[in-house]
Parts: C-alpha cells; structure tokens; sequence
C-alpha cells in the first residue's frame, strides 16, 4: 500500500469514525443541508438539544476529521460543513468501485437523485 494511500485510509477511518455518533452525525447533517450560510455554535447546539459544552466537542471532533471548519466572527464561532471534506471521504469510499467496471456504479448519484433536494432542484440543462 502505498503511503498516500494509507494517509487516505488513516484519515477516512477519523472521518467516518467523526460521523459515527448520533449527535456528531446530526449537526453534520444540520450543516449540510444549511449549506454556505451554516450556523453558529450556540445555534447548532439549540438544533440538536445538546448543551454547549458538549456541542462543542462534537464540533471540535467534525473539524479535526476535515468535515467541519469555523470562523470566528466577533464572539461567536460560525461553523460549515466541509464540501471538500465530505466529497473527499466519498471518493475516497467510491474511488475503487466495481473492479474496473465504473458502469457498475457510474450513476450510483442518479438512483438518489429524488431522495437529494440539491439535485432535485437543479434546472434540467445542468
């Protein structure tokens, strides 16, 4: 294996490892769907009824992992899922789909499309 590969597998281990907790996988979630506008801590922890102190070291675990990053504006801390992050992890997961066979799973996006609202609701020509 070679070490890229392995520094890919080390860090999709944290990362997957990040999502598997409920509380952690929720305010990605929560993240994801609030998109580039994201939300602010104290917002995140009221979403997901989880004190603050608590929240914050889910978000702590989200930004180590690559999923997550923040920016402080004024007192508060303004958190973002990750897009480069999250495609990251999923082509890492799909990056040796299929043997060799990329029509096995080339429109694996298509089965979804009517379960992504991102997708749904792009025009037709896009």
């Amino acid at each position: 294996m070679l070490v890229d590969d392995l520094n890919s597998q080390i860090w999709a281990v944290d990362a997957l490892g990040a999502l598997a907790h409920e509380t952690r996988l929720s305010v990605f979630r929560a993240l994801v769907k609030a998109g580039a506008q994201g939300m602010v801590a104290g917002a995140i922890a009221e979403y997901c009824s989880v004190p603050p102190s608590t929240m914050s070291h889910h978000l702590a675990t989200l930004e180590r992992a690559g999923l997550v990053h923040s920016e402080r504006e004024s007192r508060l801390i303004h958190y973002r899922a990750d897009f480069a992050g999250m495609r990251r992890l999923l082509t890492f997961l799909m990056q040796d789909c299929c043997q060799g066979a990329p029509e096995m799973c080339g429109d694996l996006l298509g089965e979804f499309q009517g379960d992504l609202a991102c997708l749904a609701e792009q025009p037709a020509n896009a």
